[in-house]
């Protein structure tokens, strides 16, 4: 009996802290579903500037990452063949920023996992505050008309799955 109350418990608890976890992230949080995505201008690993208002009728995936993260190396290691590929010659682009990073870490990085698509940077996370606090990898979709319409925090299979899901559904739309 004792032992049935002690894992109920810790399922409560468990529970609450992962409640209280998603409160915070939703405060971490400044844009929400529905709001114009905030305006930046990036510039990009090869030297290159991307102005969001550019994007302007793509499908537009926002994801913010940083190499000593290891969900976002986990999610990284699914973009090249799962989103990139996959999406290859439709309106869709992967904007992925690295948060508070030189672009020597980024390169160690990509040479280090063999990456070649294109990589943000936001060394003093002026982008990145448009969006967030804190917590990352995070991911905004951005439909054409600009307008977020999915927010991810943290890295799952299953949710990294749905996200492809949601892109494969505004894709349907052209």
């Amino acid at each position: 009996m004792l032992m049935k109350k002690i894992l109920l418990l810790a399922v409560y608890l468990l529970t609450l802290g992962s409640l209280t976890g998603l409160k915070a992230q939703a405060k971490e949080t400044l844009v929400k579903v529905g709001d114009d995505v905030p305006e930046f201008v990036v510039e990009m690993f090869d030297g290159k500037k991307i102005d969001i208002k550019d994007l302007k009728g793509k499908i537009v995936l926002i994801n913010f990452w940083a190499t000593w993260c290891p969900p976002c190396q986990e999610e990284l290691k699914r973009v090249q063949k799962e989103i990139i590929d996959k999406f290859k010659g439709k309106d869709f682009v992967f904007l992925a920023i690295s948060r508070e990073e030189t672009k020597e870490q980024v390169a160690k990085f990509r040479e280090k996992n063999g990456y070649t698509f294109p990589m943000g940077l936001d060394p003093e996370r002026k982008i990145f505050e448009k969006f967030a606090t804190a917590s990352i990898p995070r991911n905004f979709l951005v439909d054409k008309k600009g307008k977020i319409v999915a927010i991810e925090i943290g890295y799952s299979e299953k949710s990294f799955n749905e996200l492809i899901k949601k892109i494969e559904k505004l894709l349907e739309k052209e």
